[in-house]
């Protein structure tokens, strides 16, 4: 921006006094002061606004206008807070400095000179950024996005950041808190329409195609764009298209890398060779492990294959740091994921038992959690997932059979985002899960609904009392105690359970068919 677009501002009323010829001064800042040398604190390039408050007499003058030509400021803008005239001793300390002078209106605040004039920097210096930043989409397949983003920030003064729908940052102009990344990947998740302004913070879609939010990156700046001018909004999208170009390059799918994880995952799903499996194994970086965890995860329509892949990848990158490798096989995504190293050449100990076991829970865990967090974005979408244990290179068959049985009885779960663990497999629910819906009706309505029912008619407790009963394992005490009832009114309640449905419960058998009811109920 130069001198002489100050006089295409009417809303400002400057009119130019001294410095008619020099109005092609690049302007860079507005700086108001009353310091009679305000030197130190300028660095060239300002415009200086000033009330003339230092002006004892007619010498001050030279005195202030010889520091502001020394500091090499752009120009001047004054006027006499109590007359709204300049004085002459300062128009000629001006013209004998070469410092453009302009007279600002009496009426006219310096605080509204200021914010009209950075209004105008800001679109000027956006329409710049935007330019460089067009420029740059042909490059950024190199350099990523740290340069971009710095250059925005120390250009622009405008702090931005572009995250993952996990809170995951990829890069960012500015340090971010990781509960404020958390808190902008809910905010994006959640937002009915975008853009949108949360929290201080505005946030802008890398891409708005994409089906499910949960594919997509996203911009973040500080500040609400509500009040951003034409200019800087334009500036908001080059940007998102620029990480749009860096989310694109980092998708493998299309590398030599992606392309042999998408072949191993096929191997280990057709049992291939050793000899097939093992170099595979070492172009991915995964040679070195001793174990390995399979995840299989699935959507309805709401996600294409391809986005499906995006959303597991960032799912296993949230929960663990380690390289992973993963393809996708009829709508299905398949990962394997090295496990810690656990020696085998002693038989483990208990304790080593307990820990693998341990860890195993954790990767589960984490990537519940994961998928949790990114529910709200799923759009309709229902995403489910199985982890396996912990599997040798020889067993990776075993262990992605292991992965897609826990998904599909994840399927079978009413919640969108459910993840089964391979601890599950291990018990009765890997049994009722097999177990037909017809069948299973038949099975609760022969044991329980006489229970129900007399529960109804008589106000009685009783199902309560057997899930209690079963609970403490058959120990009338605890269960006494449990219920808040005498021990006689609990055995007059389990004699009643007994009549009802012609079963012992002294009996395991009968113990073991009422429990299995009950969940199956």
């Amino acid at each position: 921006m130069r001198l002489n677009a100050l006089l295409e501002m009417p809303e400002l009323g400057l009119s130019t006094v001294v410095g008619h010829d020099d109005l092609d001064r690049p302007l860079r800042w507005v700086v108001t002061t009353d310091l009679l040398d305000p030197g130190r604190y300028l660095s060239g390039g300002e415009l200086v606004l000033t009330g003339l408050i230092w002006r004892q007499s007619a010498a001050d003058s030279d005195t202030f206008v010889a520091a502001l030509a020394q500091a090499g400021v752009s120009g001047l803008g004054a006027c006499d807070a109590d007359s709204g005239e300049l004085p002459p001793d300062l128009v000629a300390a001006c013209r004998r400095h070469r410092v453009p002078l302009f007279h600002v209106p009496q009426a006219l605040a310096f605080a509204e000179v200021t914010e009209h004039i950075v209004r105008r920097l800001s679109g000027a210096r956006a329409s710049d950024v935007k330019a460089v930043l067009d420029r740059h989409r042909q490059l950024v397949s190199g350099a990523g996005l740290d340069p971009v983003l710095q250059m925005i920030g120390r250009d622009l003064g405008m702090r931005c950041w572009v995250l993952t729908p996990s809170g995951r940052l990829v890069s960012g102009s500015h340090p971010l808190p990781e509960q404020d990344a958390e808190m902008l990947a809910r905010s994006f998740l959640t937002a009915k329409r975008l853009p949108c302004s949360r929290a201080g913070f505005s946030l802008f879609p890398v891409d708005e195609q994409t089906t499910s939010r949960v594919a997509d990156w996203f911009v973040a700046f500080a500040g609400s764009f509500d009040d951003w001018p034409e200019e800087r909004r334009a500036l908001a999208g080059e940007l998102a298209a620029v990480a749009a170009l860096e989310r694109l390059r980092q998708d493998d799918r299309l590398s030599p890398e992606g392309r042999i994880a998408q072949e191993l995952v096929r191997l280990v799903l057709t049992d291939g060779r050793p000899s097939d499996i093992l170099p595979r194994l070492e172009v991915t970086g995964l040679a070195g492990a001793t174990g390995f965890v399979a995840v299989a995860a699935a959507a309805d329509a709401g996600l294409r294959p391809g986005e499906l892949r995006v959303v597991v990848k960032e799912i296993l990158r949230h929960a663990t740091p380690s390289a992973l490798v993963i393809g996708v096989v009829e709508d299905e995504a398949i990962a394997l994921v090295p496990a810690p190293a656990v020696s085998t050449a002693h038989p483990p100990a208990a304790d080593q038992d307990e820990s693998a076991a341990a860890r195993d829970g954790d990767l589960t865990a984490r990537v519940r959690a994961a998928v949790h967090a990114l529910a709200p974005g799923l759009g309709g979408s229902r995403l489910t997932v199985g982890v396996s244990g912990v599997s040798p290179v020889e067993g990776l068959r075993g262990a992605v059979e292991e992965a897609r049985y826990a998904r599909r009885m994840a399927e079978g779960r009413a919640e969108p985002d459910a993840v089964v663990g391979h601890d599950e497999l291990a018990t009765h629910v890997l049994l009722l899960a097999s177990v037909p819906d017809d069948v299973r009706r038949m099975f609760t309505v022969r044991l329980l609904d006489p229970l129900r029912s007399y529960d109804q008619v008589h106000r009685a407790d009783l199902v309560r009392t057997l899930e209690a009963f079963l609970q403490c394992s058959g120990s009338w005490t605890k269960c006494a105690e449990l219920l808040h009832v005498h021990v006689n009114t609990l055995r007059y309640r389990i004699q009643r359970i007994q009549d009802l449905t012609g079963r012992d419960l002294s009996r395991l058998e009968d113990r073991v068919d009422f429990f299995l009811a009950l969940r199956l109920g």
